[in-house]
Protein backbone atom coordinates (compact mmCIF):
# COMPACT_ATOMS: atom_id res chain seq x y z
CA UNK A 1 0.00 0.00 0.00
CA UNK A 2 1.65 2.91 -1.29
CA UNK A 3 -0.07 5.45 1.29
CA UNK A 4 1.58 3.46 4.12
CA UNK A 5 5.14 4.24 2.74
CA UNK A 6 5.80 7.01 4.67
CA UNK A 7 4.85 8.69 7.91
CA UNK A 8 2.30 10.89 8.45
CA UNK A 9 1.90 12.65 11.75
CA UNK A 10 -1.43 11.15 13.47
CA UNK A 11 -2.38 9.22 10.60
CA UNK A 12 -5.18 6.82 11.18
CA UNK A 13 -6.75 4.21 8.91
CA UNK A 14 -8.60 1.19 9.57
CA UNK A 15 -9.73 -1.11 7.12
CA UNK A 16 -10.65 -5.01 6.47
CA UNK A 17 -8.89 -7.13 4.29
CA UNK A 18 -9.54 -11.06 3.26
CA UNK A 19 -8.08 -13.47 5.95
CA UNK A 20 -5.17 -15.01 4.29
CA UNK A 21 -5.61 -18.13 6.35
CA UNK A 22 -8.98 -18.56 8.81
CA UNK A 23 -7.49 -22.15 10.13
CA UNK A 24 -4.62 -20.95 10.94
CA UNK A 25 -5.64 -19.85 14.72
CA UNK A 26 -8.89 -19.36 16.36
CA UNK A 27 -7.91 -15.49 17.20
CA UNK A 28 -8.64 -14.61 13.69
CA UNK A 29 -10.96 -17.33 12.60
CA UNK A 30 -12.97 -15.08 10.62
CA UNK A 31 -13.54 -14.22 6.92
CA UNK A 32 -12.15 -11.08 7.57
CA UNK A 33 -9.38 -9.58 9.36
CA UNK A 34 -9.44 -5.66 10.66
CA UNK A 35 -6.52 -4.15 10.23
CA UNK A 36 -5.92 -0.04 12.23
CA UNK A 37 -2.57 1.90 11.36
CA UNK A 38 -1.47 4.73 13.46
CA UNK A 39 1.26 6.97 13.27
CA UNK A 40 2.39 9.12 16.38
CA UNK A 41 1.60 12.33 16.46
CA UNK A 42 5.30 13.46 18.78
CA UNK A 43 7.39 13.26 15.62
CA UNK A 44 11.25 11.79 16.44
CA UNK A 45 13.65 14.68 17.55
CA UNK A 46 16.32 13.41 15.23
CA UNK A 47 15.97 11.42 11.51
CA UNK A 48 16.96 8.10 12.42
CA UNK A 49 14.83 4.99 11.26
CA UNK A 50 11.67 4.79 12.69
CA UNK A 51 10.20 2.21 15.51
CA UNK A 52 7.21 -0.13 14.43
CA UNK A 53 5.11 -2.57 16.09
CA UNK A 54 2.00 -4.62 15.91
CA UNK A 55 -0.33 -6.49 17.76
CA UNK A 56 -2.70 -8.52 17.85
CA UNK A 57 -5.81 -7.82 19.24
CA UNK A 58 -7.66 -10.20 21.77
CA UNK A 59 -9.99 -12.89 20.46
CA UNK A 60 -13.57 -11.32 21.78
CA UNK A 61 -12.26 -7.91 22.61
CA UNK A 62 -12.07 -7.22 19.24
CA UNK A 63 -15.09 -4.53 19.37
CA UNK A 64 -13.56 -3.21 22.58
CA UNK A 65 -13.11 0.65 21.96
CA UNK A 66 -9.69 0.66 23.00
CA UNK A 67 -8.49 -1.62 19.85
CA UNK A 68 -11.33 0.08 17.16
CA UNK A 69 -11.31 3.86 17.64
CA UNK A 70 -8.92 6.20 17.28
CA UNK A 71 -8.73 7.94 20.62
CA UNK A 72 -8.28 3.99 22.15
CA UNK A 73 -5.61 3.32 19.37
CA UNK A 74 -3.49 6.40 20.00
CA UNK A 75 -3.54 5.70 24.15
CA UNK A 76 -1.95 2.06 23.30
CA UNK A 77 0.33 3.85 21.00
CA UNK A 78 1.06 6.35 23.43
CA UNK A 79 1.55 4.08 26.09
CA UNK A 80 4.68 2.41 23.72
CA UNK A 81 7.55 4.39 24.51
CA UNK A 82 9.18 5.51 20.95
CA UNK A 83 6.83 3.72 18.45
CA UNK A 84 6.24 5.86 15.71
CA UNK A 85 4.01 3.50 14.12
CA UNK A 86 1.24 0.75 15.22
CA UNK A 87 -0.42 -1.88 13.51
CA UNK A 88 -3.69 -3.48 14.81
CA UNK A 89 -4.27 -6.72 13.28
CA UNK A 90 -7.64 -8.56 15.11
CA UNK A 91 -11.15 -10.20 13.74
CA UNK A 92 -13.70 -7.98 12.25
CA UNK A 93 -16.52 -6.93 14.63
CA UNK A 94 -19.83 -7.19 14.23
CA UNK A 95 -21.85 -3.85 14.49
CA UNK A 96 -23.17 -2.33 17.69
CA UNK A 97 -27.13 -2.35 18.18
CA UNK A 98 -28.90 -0.20 20.43
CA UNK A 99 -29.42 -2.84 23.42
CA UNK A 100 -27.37 -5.81 22.26
CA UNK A 101 -25.66 -7.99 24.29
CA UNK A 102 -22.80 -10.28 23.58
CA UNK A 103 -22.29 -13.64 24.72
CA UNK A 104 -18.69 -13.73 23.80
CA UNK A 105 -16.58 -14.11 26.63
CA UNK A 106 -12.83 -13.06 26.37
CA UNK A 107 -10.38 -14.82 28.41
CA UNK A 108 -6.78 -14.13 28.25
CA UNK A 109 -4.17 -16.10 25.70
CA UNK A 110 -2.49 -18.90 27.55
CA UNK A 111 -1.70 -20.63 24.21
CA UNK A 112 2.04 -18.96 23.66
CA UNK A 113 3.27 -21.30 20.86
CA UNK A 114 -0.17 -20.70 19.14
CA UNK A 115 0.30 -16.52 19.29
CA UNK A 116 4.33 -17.61 18.22
CA UNK A 117 2.82 -19.25 14.47
CA UNK A 118 -0.02 -16.69 14.43
CA UNK A 119 3.08 -14.32 14.80
CA UNK A 120 5.15 -15.51 12.13
CA UNK A 121 2.10 -15.92 9.37
CA UNK A 122 1.15 -12.12 10.00
CA UNK A 123 4.99 -10.90 9.06
CA UNK A 124 4.68 -10.61 5.47
CA UNK A 125 1.34 -8.20 6.16
CA UNK A 126 3.13 -6.35 9.00
CA UNK A 127 6.23 -5.99 6.92
CA UNK A 128 4.00 -4.62 3.98
CA UNK A 129 2.32 -2.47 6.07
CA UNK A 130 5.71 -0.54 7.49
CA UNK A 131 7.01 2.51 6.13
CA UNK A 132 9.70 2.13 3.74
CA UNK A 133 12.31 3.67 5.53
CA UNK A 134 11.67 1.31 8.13
CA UNK A 135 14.18 -1.72 6.25
CA UNK A 136 16.97 0.72 5.72
CA UNK A 137 19.14 -1.20 6.99
CA UNK A 138 17.73 -4.67 5.90
CA UNK A 139 15.58 -4.77 9.06
CA UNK A 140 13.05 -7.79 8.21
CA UNK A 141 11.81 -7.88 11.98
CA UNK A 142 8.51 -6.20 13.42
CA UNK A 143 8.26 -6.62 16.57
CA UNK A 144 4.66 -7.94 18.29
CA UNK A 145 3.70 -6.26 21.84
CA UNK A 146 1.14 -7.99 23.94
CA UNK A 147 -1.80 -6.16 25.67
CA UNK A 148 -1.41 -6.44 28.86
CA UNK A 149 -4.48 -5.23 31.06
CA UNK A 150 -5.79 -6.37 34.86
CA UNK A 151 -8.51 -8.32 33.08
CA UNK A 152 -8.80 -12.32 33.40
CA UNK A 153 -11.73 -12.16 31.30
CA UNK A 154 -14.81 -10.09 30.43
CA UNK A 155 -18.28 -10.77 29.58
CA UNK A 156 -20.64 -7.57 27.95
CA UNK A 157 -23.92 -7.40 28.94
CA UNK A 158 -25.83 -4.72 27.05
CA UNK A 159 -24.43 -2.04 24.71
CA UNK A 160 -26.31 0.74 24.15
CA UNK A 161 -26.43 4.42 23.20
CA UNK A 162 -27.35 7.84 24.75
CA UNK A 163 -28.14 10.87 23.37
CA UNK A 164 -25.92 12.71 25.18
CA UNK A 165 -22.87 10.18 25.33
CA UNK A 166 -23.28 8.64 22.20
CA UNK A 167 -22.31 4.48 22.78
CA UNK A 168 -21.68 2.65 26.10
CA UNK A 169 -21.53 -0.71 27.17
CA UNK A 170 -21.88 -2.30 30.47
CA UNK A 171 -19.64 -5.71 31.11
CA UNK A 172 -18.55 -7.84 33.82
CA UNK A 173 -15.15 -8.29 34.27
CA UNK A 174 -12.87 -10.62 36.26
CA UNK A 175 -9.21 -9.00 37.25
CA UNK A 176 -6.71 -9.85 38.86
CA UNK A 177 -5.70 -9.04 42.53
CA UNK A 178 -2.26 -9.28 44.08
CA UNK A 179 -3.91 -12.03 47.34
CA UNK A 180 -4.60 -14.25 44.81
CA UNK A 181 -8.07 -14.22 45.65
CA UNK A 182 -10.91 -13.83 43.08
CA UNK A 183 -12.55 -9.99 42.47
CA UNK A 184 -15.48 -9.54 40.27
CA UNK A 185 -16.54 -5.92 38.64
CA UNK A 186 -19.40 -4.31 36.60
CA UNK A 187 -18.18 -1.39 34.54
CA UNK A 188 -19.93 0.86 32.63
CA UNK A 189 -17.71 2.86 29.38
CA UNK A 190 -18.21 5.46 27.14
CA UNK A 191 -16.93 4.77 23.70
CA UNK A 192 -16.09 8.92 22.99
CA UNK A 193 -13.65 7.83 26.39
CA UNK A 194 -12.83 4.21 25.58
CA UNK A 195 -9.71 3.93 27.90
CA UNK A 196 -11.90 5.33 30.52
CA UNK A 197 -14.25 2.73 32.94
CA UNK A 198 -16.92 5.38 34.01
CA UNK A 199 -18.20 3.81 36.84
CA UNK A 200 -16.64 0.50 38.57
CA UNK A 201 -18.54 -1.44 41.47
CA UNK A 202 -17.81 -4.51 43.21
CA UNK A 203 -20.30 -7.90 42.64
CA UNK A 204 -20.54 -10.82 44.40
CA UNK A 205 -22.13 -14.12 43.06
CA UNK A 206 -25.40 -14.90 44.61
CA UNK A 207 -26.12 -17.79 46.39
CA UNK A 208 -22.30 -18.95 45.69
CA UNK A 209 -20.16 -20.82 48.65
CA UNK A 210 -16.79 -21.05 46.80
CA UNK A 211 -15.24 -18.41 44.36
CA UNK A 212 -13.57 -21.42 42.86
CA UNK A 213 -16.60 -22.53 40.72
CA UNK A 214 -18.15 -19.30 39.91
CA UNK A 215 -17.27 -18.49 35.74
CA UNK A 216 -18.66 -15.30 34.36
CA UNK A 217 -21.51 -15.63 31.69
CA UNK A 218 -22.31 -19.17 33.45
CA UNK A 219 -25.93 -19.02 33.32
CA UNK A 220 -26.67 -20.80 36.67
CA UNK A 221 -24.86 -17.38 38.16
CA UNK A 222 -26.03 -14.42 38.92
CA UNK A 223 -24.28 -11.56 40.40
CA UNK A 224 -25.16 -8.30 42.84
CA UNK A 225 -23.93 -4.92 43.35
CA UNK A 226 -22.00 -4.07 46.41
CA UNK A 227 -22.88 -0.88 47.27
CA UNK A 228 -20.79 -1.13 50.44
CA UNK A 229 -17.34 -0.36 48.73
CA UNK A 230 -16.21 2.00 46.58
CA UNK A 231 -13.82 0.74 43.91
CA UNK A 232 -13.22 3.59 41.70
CA UNK A 233 -9.54 4.89 42.66
CA UNK A 234 -10.95 8.64 43.52
CA UNK A 235 -13.95 8.26 45.00
CA UNK A 236 -12.29 7.48 48.18
CA UNK A 237 -10.93 10.57 48.88
CA UNK A 238 -13.81 11.98 47.44
CA UNK A 239 -15.80 11.25 50.05
CA UNK A 240 -13.00 11.34 52.53
CA UNK A 241 -13.26 14.78 52.21
CA UNK A 242 -15.94 15.13 54.57
CA UNK A 243 -13.52 14.52 57.55
CA UNK A 244 -13.38 18.52 56.71
CA UNK A 245 -16.64 19.17 57.55
CA UNK A 246 -17.19 15.61 60.05
CA UNK A 247 -18.16 18.54 63.16
CA UNK A 248 -20.28 20.76 61.34
CA UNK A 249 -22.13 17.11 59.84
CA UNK A 250 -22.12 15.77 63.24
CA UNK A 251 -24.02 18.83 64.89
CA UNK A 252 -26.45 18.85 61.99
CA UNK A 253 -27.27 15.53 62.81
CA UNK A 254 -27.96 16.03 66.78
CA UNK A 255 -30.31 19.03 65.73
CA UNK A 256 -32.24 16.16 63.76
CA UNK A 257 -31.07 17.15 59.71
CA UNK A 258 -30.12 14.88 57.98
CA UNK A 259 -26.61 15.61 55.81
CA UNK A 260 -27.51 16.30 52.00
CA UNK A 261 -25.34 16.17 49.26
CA UNK A 262 -25.53 17.38 45.05
CA UNK A 263 -23.71 14.87 43.23
CA UNK A 264 -23.17 16.53 39.36
CA UNK A 265 -22.42 13.56 37.50
CA UNK A 266 -24.11 10.15 38.24
CA UNK A 267 -23.02 7.84 36.23
CA UNK A 268 -23.46 4.20 37.66
CA UNK A 269 -24.46 5.74 40.31
CA UNK A 270 -21.68 3.98 43.05
CA UNK A 271 -21.28 7.45 44.44
CA UNK A 272 -24.47 8.42 45.28
CA UNK A 273 -25.20 4.66 46.60
CA UNK A 274 -22.47 4.84 49.08
CA UNK A 275 -23.37 8.33 50.57
CA UNK A 276 -26.70 7.06 50.80
CA UNK A 277 -26.27 2.87 52.17
CA UNK A 278 -22.96 3.90 54.52
CA UNK A 279 -23.34 7.51 55.78
CA UNK A 280 -27.01 8.40 55.69
CA UNK A 281 -26.93 11.29 53.10
CA UNK A 282 -29.91 12.83 51.72
CA UNK A 283 -28.66 12.51 48.08
CA UNK A 284 -29.64 14.73 44.92
CA UNK A 285 -28.16 13.29 41.82
CA UNK A 286 -28.06 15.32 38.17
CA UNK A 287 -27.34 12.94 35.21
CA UNK A 288 -27.33 14.41 31.50
CA UNK A 289 -28.23 11.65 29.51
CA UNK A 290 -31.48 9.67 31.00
CA UNK A 291 -29.88 6.37 29.09
CA UNK A 292 -27.10 6.80 31.33
CA UNK A 293 -29.77 6.54 34.75
CA UNK A 294 -31.47 3.50 32.79
CA UNK A 295 -27.99 1.64 32.72
CA UNK A 296 -27.45 2.66 36.49
CA UNK A 297 -30.51 1.35 37.72
CA UNK A 298 -30.72 -1.86 35.47
CA UNK A 299 -26.96 -2.72 36.69
CA UNK A 300 -25.47 -1.39 39.03
CA UNK A 301 -28.18 -0.53 41.90
CA UNK A 302 -29.31 2.83 41.47
CA UNK A 303 -32.45 3.36 43.51
CA UNK A 304 -34.35 6.43 43.26
CA UNK A 305 -36.73 6.74 46.81
CA UNK A 306 -37.26 8.94 49.89
CA UNK A 307 -33.54 9.61 50.46
CA UNK A 308 -32.22 9.63 46.20
CA UNK A 309 -33.29 11.93 44.34
CA UNK A 310 -32.21 11.94 40.38
CA UNK A 311 -32.61 14.41 38.01
CA UNK A 312 -32.07 14.15 34.05
CA UNK A 313 -30.08 17.43 32.95
CA UNK A 314 -27.12 19.66 33.05
CA UNK A 315 -25.77 19.93 36.04
CA UNK A 316 -24.17 23.21 36.05
CA UNK A 317 -27.53 24.64 34.73
CA UNK A 318 -29.44 22.79 37.27
CA UNK A 319 -27.15 24.18 40.09
CA UNK A 320 -28.12 27.65 38.94
CA UNK A 321 -31.67 27.03 38.94
CA UNK A 322 -31.41 25.91 42.57
CA UNK A 323 -29.01 28.98 43.20
CA UNK A 324 -31.72 31.52 41.57
CA UNK A 325 -34.32 30.40 43.77
CA UNK A 326 -36.24 28.17 40.77
CA UNK A 327 -38.01 25.41 42.62
CA UNK A 328 -36.83 22.06 41.37
CA UNK A 329 -39.15 19.11 43.02
CA UNK A 330 -38.79 19.60 46.83
CA UNK A 331 -35.44 20.09 47.29
CA UNK A 332 -33.84 23.00 49.98
CA UNK A 333 -30.82 24.01 48.14
CA UNK A 334 -28.93 24.07 51.39
CA UNK A 335 -26.45 21.17 50.83
CA UNK A 336 -23.37 19.83 52.99
CA UNK A 337 -21.91 19.17 50.10
CA UNK A 338 -21.49 19.42 46.58
CA UNK A 339 -19.40 16.52 44.98
CA UNK A 340 -18.64 16.90 41.01
CA UNK A 341 -17.83 13.92 38.75
CA UNK A 342 -17.60 14.73 35.30
CA UNK A 343 -15.11 14.94 32.41
CA UNK A 344 -14.43 17.17 29.63
CA UNK A 345 -16.41 15.37 26.96
CA UNK A 346 -13.80 16.00 24.27
CA UNK A 347 -11.90 13.34 23.15
CA UNK A 348 -9.27 15.23 21.58
CA UNK A 349 -7.65 16.68 24.72
CA UNK A 350 -7.18 13.27 25.96
CA UNK A 351 -9.02 12.18 29.64
CA UNK A 352 -9.04 15.50 31.90
CA UNK A 353 -11.82 16.86 34.05
CA UNK A 354 -13.77 18.91 35.30
CA UNK A 355 -15.00 20.14 31.98
CA UNK A 356 -13.50 23.93 31.47
CA UNK A 357 -16.87 25.50 31.96
CA UNK A 358 -16.18 24.86 36.16
CA UNK A 359 -13.63 27.60 35.73
CA UNK A 360 -16.42 30.17 34.92
CA UNK A 361 -17.38 32.75 37.99
CA UNK A 362 -20.84 32.27 37.41
CA UNK A 363 -20.76 28.54 38.10
CA UNK A 364 -18.60 28.99 41.42
CA UNK A 365 -20.98 31.63 42.67
CA UNK A 366 -23.60 29.30 42.14
CA UNK A 367 -22.59 26.74 43.92
CA UNK A 368 -21.26 28.50 47.03
CA UNK A 369 -24.96 29.67 46.88
CA UNK A 370 -26.46 26.86 47.31
CA UNK A 371 -24.28 25.12 50.00
CA UNK A 372 -24.57 25.57 54.20
CA UNK A 373 -22.07 27.90 55.24
CA UNK A 374 -19.92 24.91 56.63
CA UNK A 375 -20.37 23.57 53.29
CA UNK A 376 -17.20 22.26 50.74
CA UNK A 377 -17.53 22.00 46.86
CA UNK A 378 -15.20 18.24 46.10
CA UNK A 379 -14.41 18.08 42.30
CA UNK A 380 -12.15 15.12 40.86
CA UNK A 381 -9.51 16.98 38.69
CA UNK A 382 -7.39 15.38 36.13
CA UNK A 383 -5.45 18.25 34.91
CA UNK A 384 -3.83 18.19 31.28
CA UNK A 385 -1.15 19.84 32.28
CA UNK A 386 0.20 21.61 35.81
CA UNK A 387 -0.85 25.24 34.29
CA UNK A 388 -4.56 24.09 33.68
CA UNK A 389 -4.38 22.93 37.63
CA UNK A 390 -3.12 26.58 38.63
CA UNK A 391 -5.86 28.07 36.82
CA UNK A 392 -8.65 26.19 38.68
CA UNK A 393 -7.12 26.70 41.94
CA UNK A 394 -6.75 30.27 40.69
CA UNK A 395 -10.53 30.47 39.48
CA UNK A 396 -12.09 28.88 42.94
CA UNK A 397 -9.42 31.23 45.30
CA UNK A 398 -11.72 34.07 43.93
CA UNK A 399 -14.93 33.23 45.05
CA UNK A 400 -13.80 30.01 47.56
CA UNK A 401 -11.61 31.43 50.18
CA UNK A 402 -10.73 28.45 51.83
CA UNK A 403 -8.88 25.31 49.46
CA UNK A 404 -7.77 21.83 50.41
CA UNK A 405 -6.79 19.51 48.25
CA UNK A 406 -5.82 15.29 48.04
CA UNK A 407 -3.09 13.98 45.90
CA UNK A 408 -4.86 10.56 44.98
CA UNK A 409 -1.37 9.11 44.14
CA UNK A 410 -2.28 7.74 40.60
CA UNK A 411 -0.20 10.47 38.58
CA UNK A 412 -3.60 11.55 37.28
CA UNK A 413 -5.93 12.69 39.96
CA UNK A 414 -6.31 15.38 42.08
CA UNK A 415 -9.45 15.76 44.44
CA UNK A 416 -9.86 19.49 45.10
CA UNK A 417 -11.89 20.91 47.71
CA UNK A 418 -13.63 23.97 48.52
CA UNK A 419 -14.95 25.63 51.19
CA UNK A 420 -17.12 28.72 51.96
CA UNK A 421 -14.61 29.33 55.67
CA UNK A 422 -12.80 27.44 57.91
CA UNK A 423 -13.95 24.15 58.88
CA UNK A 424 -16.04 24.08 62.48
CA UNK A 425 -13.98 23.12 65.72
CA UNK A 426 -15.65 20.92 67.58
CA UNK A 427 -15.46 20.42 71.89
CA UNK A 428 -15.52 16.98 71.53
CA UNK A 429 -13.06 14.41 70.22
CA UNK A 430 -12.93 12.30 66.88
CA UNK A 431 -13.49 9.39 68.74
CA UNK A 432 -17.09 11.21 70.21
CA UNK A 433 -17.90 12.41 67.04
CA UNK A 434 -20.60 9.45 65.38
CA UNK A 435 -20.29 10.85 62.11
CA UNK A 436 -16.01 10.38 61.68
CA UNK A 437 -16.85 7.11 63.16
CA UNK A 438 -19.14 6.17 60.90
CA UNK A 439 -16.95 7.51 58.21
CA UNK A 440 -14.00 6.39 59.01
CA UNK A 441 -15.51 2.84 59.25
CA UNK A 442 -17.09 3.48 55.50
CA UNK A 443 -13.82 3.66 53.87
CA UNK A 444 -11.45 2.57 56.39
CA UNK A 445 -10.00 5.79 57.20
CA UNK A 446 -8.30 6.22 53.75
CA UNK A 447 -7.26 9.77 52.62
CA UNK A 448 -8.59 11.46 55.88
CA UNK A 449 -5.31 12.24 56.77
CA UNK A 450 -3.87 13.01 53.52
CA UNK A 451 -6.19 16.36 52.92
CA UNK A 452 -3.88 19.95 52.77
CA UNK A 453 -4.24 22.98 52.82
CA UNK A 454 -3.71 24.86 49.42
CA UNK A 455 -1.66 27.95 50.40
CA UNK A 456 -2.76 31.47 48.96
CA UNK A 457 -0.35 32.03 46.28
CA UNK A 458 0.88 35.57 47.38
CA UNK A 459 2.15 34.40 50.78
Amino acid sequence: MSILETLQPSRFLSFAIPNPDPTLSPSLASPLIRIAVLDSPIQPSSPLIPSVAAMIVPKHRESDWIFTTESGHLQLLLSSPNIQRLILIGQEQQPIINGSSSSSIYRRWIDPDSLNNLEISLKPLVIALSPKIYFRNVNLEVPFLCYEDNIVCSLVLEKCIGNFVGEMLVEDVEIDVSDQSREFRRRLRFKRMPNLVQTEIRIVPNKVSCLDSVDIGSNSIEFSPDLGLLVHVYLVPMVASLALIGSCIEKHVESGLRPKALCLGVGGGALVGFLKTQLDFEVVGVEVDEEVLRVARKYFGLEDGDLVQVHVGDGMEFMDRLAHGDVVGNIVPQFDVIMVDLDSNDPRNGVSAPPIEFFRRDVLLAARSVLRESGIFVINVIPRSRSYYEKLIHEFREVFPELYEINVGNVENFVLIAAKALPCSSSSSDSENKFLTKLRLAISGAYMDSINRIGDASN
